[in-house]
């Protein structure tokens, strides 16, 4: 028992400075999203596809401010459910971190189906086999270090923005007729335009979700108070960036119904602005999917600590590996549901139902923010206090902006 305690009080171990804490947060939300939103937003908000991202952009920055000040104060890991404990108390702390580790879990589950389904038509191996060996290689590589797994993701997030960089390159010519795209968007809106521009930034907002993770690393980063905020800020603003950029190219591009059409529309559009084969972008579309389970293991395994560290989840999840200083336990309960989940269960509608619970967990986190700004009096959480109260407003009217839709394409 003396031993079990002795471990329990083990730290992780602090290696991530800002440019690797950079490079994991771009490649958590920089992931297989855009490879296949970029065609959907294009669908819904035709010429005004930038303007839907710049639309998510607010959206996801609002709640980034909160993160950002709330890590200042509580710099541990285990992100939203200490920040809800703090604010909100124990039983909306669970559903907080209960959340963010379920949503993480099955989108890697559905990510993994994907995934080997892709693997398969290149390789005659079975698909559950796939599975098992896409889950078993990437828990070793989270199990094994948060160096090694933050350098397997900047590798690929490298892969990433080159991509998409490439894209961007080649659509720069199409940038001349920027204004075509600008005047389209001057008009005044009627309800049936602001609708569909709505409904196209919320779409887009889910390209941007990922940035939070970042926070679940702050016990493995060097100067969290400092480095945490930072690289929120700087991942919300490449991201940003490169969006409105390849919506821009996207709006311009001659082929937009092909693109749209397409089951690969950034490879489509990629072969529109280059002339070149698209199968180099649809390759690291699939890599980015690698990416995409790798850092949700990661992430999710340390909610799972920082949850058994505030006594909000079982204590044994907070033991830590003594020769690896990472959280084995939790990073093998994670790797295990995705596995039964991957392999057991259609997960369509469960994939459809992670950004309501996205949204809700955001609401949480900046109501949490509202009221401990209110009873601090003094400090950054009371300076950025309507930001909190501003955010929750936002996530609560897109969750029933988006329930309503549901029920509505339901009948």
């Amino acid at each position: 028992m003396a031993d079990e305690t002795r471990k329990s009080r083990q730290h992780l171990k602090r290696t991530i400075t800002l440019p690797w804490l950079v490079f994991y947060g771009v490649g958590v939300t920089i992931g297989a999203g855009i490879f296949a939103l970029i065609g959907e937003v294009l669908a819904l908000a035709g010429d005004r596809a930038p303007l839907a991202f710049l639309l998510a952009g607010l959206i996801a920055g609002v709640t980034g401010v909160s993160y950002a000040a709330l890590i200042q104060r509580y710099p541990r890991a285990g992100g939203e459910a200490v920040f809800v404990n703090q604010g909100l108390g124990s039983f909306f702390a669970r559903l907080a971190g209960y959340g963010v580790v379920v949503t993480g879990i099955v989108s890697s589950a559905v990510i993994s189906i994907a995934f080997a389904g892709y693997l398969r038509e290149l390789l005659p191996v079975p698909q559950p086999l796939l599975v098992v060996l896409v889950i078993g290689a990437l828990s070793a590589i989270a199990w094994y270090g948060v160096r090694e797994s933050v350098f397997f993701a900047a590798a690929v997030t490298v892969l990433e923005l080159g991509t998409l960089l490439v894209v961007v390159f080649f659509g720069l010519p199409l940038f001349g007729d920027l204004g075509n795209v600008v005047a389209t968007m001057t008009p005044s809106m009627n309800a049936a335009i602001l609708t569909g521009v709505l409904s196209s930034g919320v779409l887009a907002f889910f390209a941007f979700i990922g940035f939070e993770d970042i926070i679940n690393m702050c016990e493995e980063t060097v100067q969290p108070e400092q480095t945490v905020p930072r690289s929120i800020y700087l991942t919300l603003g490449i991201t940003l960036v490169i969006y409105v950029l390849l919506a821009v190219i996207a709006a311009l591009a001659a082929d937009r119904q092909a693109i749209v059409s397409s089951a690969a529309p950034l490879a489509q559009l990629f072969e529109s602005v280059s002339g070149l084969s698209g199968k180099p972008v649809a390759a690291a579309a699939s890599i980015a999917m690698i990416n995409g389970i790798l850092v949700q293991i990661v992430m999710a395994s340390r909610v799972l600590y920082g949850m058994a560290n505030e006594g909000l989840a079982p204590k044994w999840l907070s033991i830590v590996d003594p020769l690896r200083q990472t959280p084995a336990r939790a990073t093998m309960l994670v790797a295990s549901v995705i596995l039964v989940l991957a392999l057991a269960f259609p997960l369509v509608r469960l994939a459809a139902t992670t950004s309501l619970v996205t949204l809700g967990v955001f609401a949480l986190v900046n109501l949490s923010l509202f009221l401990l700004g209110r009873r601090d009096g003094t400090g950054v959480l009371y300076r950025r206090r309507w930001w909190g109260l501003a955010g929750a407003v936002l996530c609560m009217s897109i969750a029933a902006f988006q329930l309503g839709a549901g029920l509505a394409g339901g009948h």
